[in-house]
C-alpha cells in the first residue's frame, strides 16, 4: 500500500527549508538591490560583512530570494576563501598574516606563530596581499598594518581597531587641472577618432601589463570588429607574490586609470564596464567608488565588482565567471573572450596598468613612448620592488631594464 506521502504528494516541500526570520534578514540586507544572478557574490559579501560569517540559514534564504538552488549558492560561497560558511560565528577578530615570499623573508612565519597567543585574535595565514613594500604585512579586519610587529597587531586587536585606512589620491579637480580627461573629450567630440587611437597604440607597441603581453591596439581592434553589444572588463585581481603595482596606481592616481578605461570603452563602443578588484584591496575599492562619482557625464554604465579571495580569478575567463556570480573557474578556449566573453558578449579585458598608460601615449605620442625603453624594448613599466633596497615600493622604469640596473637606479 502506498504511504500517504507517495499517494497524496509530498507532505513537506522538497529541499532545504527557509526560515522566515532568515528570509526577513536577507531581504533587509538586499533592500533596494536587484536580485540578478550575477550579483550573487556581491550579496554574499553583504551577509559576510554584516555577520562576520555566512550562516546556512541565510544562505538558504538568499538562494530562495535570488531564485537559485541552495546547492548552486553553496558551491559559489564555499569556492572563495573570504566567505566563511558556518552556523557558528568564528571567535575572535580576523588577523590575516601574509605569507607571501616578501613577508616570509621578513619574519611572517614567526610573527604568525607568536600572534596565536594574542587574546581575541583569529590568526589566518594568507597568500600575498599586495603590500610587499611593507613586509611583513598584516590585516586586522580592514586595518592594514605594514612592517607589522606583535605589539602593533596586539594593540589593534585589543582596541578593536579594524577600520579601513584610505590613502588620499589625486582627486578629480586636481586631475583635471593637469589636463585630465582632455583626451577623452577630444575622442567624444570627434576631433580624435577611434582609428587614430588604435593606430597610436599600435605604433607605441603597448602590450598588456597583466602578464600575457598581448598587443593592446590589436586587442581593441579585434573587439571593435565584433558585433554589438560589447562589454569591457578590468582585471584588478593581481595576486602574484611580490606584485603590488595595480594597488599603487589605484591608490595614487585613479582618474588616470579611469580615463584610460573610458577611452577604451569609447573606442570599442562598450555599453558597460566592469572593474573587478581583489578583496584584499579594500582601500582601492573605496577610492574607486568615490572616483566613479566624479567622472565626466556620459559613457558606459560602470559596475565595481569585489573579488572574494581566489587567486585563479586573475585569469581573464575565471574573472568573467566570477563577475557572472559563479565559481571562478577558467573557461575552455575557444571561443576567446573577445568573441564570447562576459554574458556571452564580445568583451575587452585589460589590466589596470595597461589602461593607466593610455592617456600618456595619446598625449605625448608613440615616438615618445617607444623611446623610453632599453635593450630594444619599448615604453615604461611599473616594477614592484621588495626587499632591502633604499626605497622599496613601485618604481616606474624603462621596459627592458635589468634587475641590477633597477636596483642601482632606485
Amino acid at each position: 500500500m502506498l504511504d500517504a506521502t507517495r499517494r497524496n504528494g509530498r507532505s513537506v516541500p522538497k529541499g532545504r527549508q527557509v526560515e522566515p526570520a532568515a528570509l526577513t534578514q536577507v531581504r533587509r540586507l538586499l533592500e533596494g538591490r536587484e536580485r540578478r544572478r550575477d550579483l550573487l557574490i556581491e550579496h554574499l559579501h553583504l551577509i559576510q560583512d554584516a555577520h562576520g560569517h555566512i550562516p546556512t540559514a541565510l544562505l538558504a534564504a538568499l538562494a530562495q530570494e535570488m531564485r537559485r538552488s541552495f546547492a548552486e549558492v553553496f558551491e559559489v560561497a564555499t569556492f572563495y576563501a573570504h566567505f566563511e560558511v558556518s552556523d557558528a560565528k568564528p571567535a575572535g577578530i580576523p588577523v590575516r598574516v601574509c605569507d607571501g615570499i616578501a613577508c616570509a623573508l621578513h619574519g611572517a612565519e614567526a610573527l604568525a606563530a607568536t600572534l596565536q597567543s594574542v587574546a581575541g585574535a583569529r590568526v589566518q595565514r594568507v597568500p600575498c596581499i599586495g603590500r610587499c613594500d611593507g613586509a611583513p604585512a598584516v590585516q586586522v579586519g580592514l586595518h592594514a598594518i605594514d612592517n607589522a610587529t606583535v605589539a602593533q597587531v596586539a594593540e589593534a586587536v585589543a582596541t578593536g581597531d579594524t577600520a579601513l585606512r584610505v590613502p588620499r589620491p589625486i582627486g578629480a579637480e586636481e586631475y583635471r587641472r593637469g589636463g585630465g580627461y582632455a583626451v577623452l573629450e577630444r575622442l567624444r567630440s570627434g576631433t580624435l577618432t577611434a582609428a587614430q587611437i588604435i593606430d597610436e597604440l599600435d605604433a607605441a607597441k603597448l602590450a598588456g601589463m597583466g602578464g600575457a603581453g598581448f598587443p593592446t591596439g590589436r586587442k581593441w581592434r579585434a573587439v571593435r570588429a565584433e558585433p554589438a553589444p560589447r562589454l569591457l572588463t578590468v582585471n584588478a585581481d593581481e595576486g602574484e607574490p611580490g606584485t603590488m603595482k595595480d594597488r599603487w596606481h589605484l591608490e595614487r592616481d585613479p582618474h588616470r586609470f579611469l580615463e584610460g578605461m573610458l577611452i577604451a570603452a569609447e573606442v570599442v563602443q562598450a555599453e558597460a564596464a566592469y572593474i573587478y578588484v581583489r578583496d584584499e584591496y579594500p582601500a582601492s575599492r573605496a577610492i574607486l567608488a568615490r572616483a566613479l562619482a566624479d567622472l565626466p557625464p556620459g559613457g558606459p554604465r560602470i559596475e565595481l565588482r569585489r573579488g572574494a579571495g581566489a587567486y585563479i580569478c586573475g585569469e581573464e575567463s575565471a574573472m568573467i565567471e566570477s563577475i557572472e556570480g559563479k565559481r571562478g573557474l577558467p573557461r575552455h578556449k575557444p571561443p576567446l573572450v573577445f568573441q564570447t566573453g562576459l554574458f556571452g558578449r564580445p568583451t575587452l579585458v585589460n589590466n589596470v596598468e595597461t589602461l593607466w598608460w593610455v592617456r600618456d601615449i595619446i598625449e605625448r605620442g608613440a615616438a615618445w613612448w617607444v623611446a623610453q625603453g632599453r635593450h630594444s624594448r619599448a615604453g615604461l613599466r611599473s616594477y614592484s620592488v621588495s626587499g632591502r633596497v633604499r626605497n622599496p615600493g613601485v618604481k616606474v622604469a624603462p621596459a627592458g631594464i635589468t634587475a641590477a640596473e633597477l636596483i642601482e637606479e632606485f
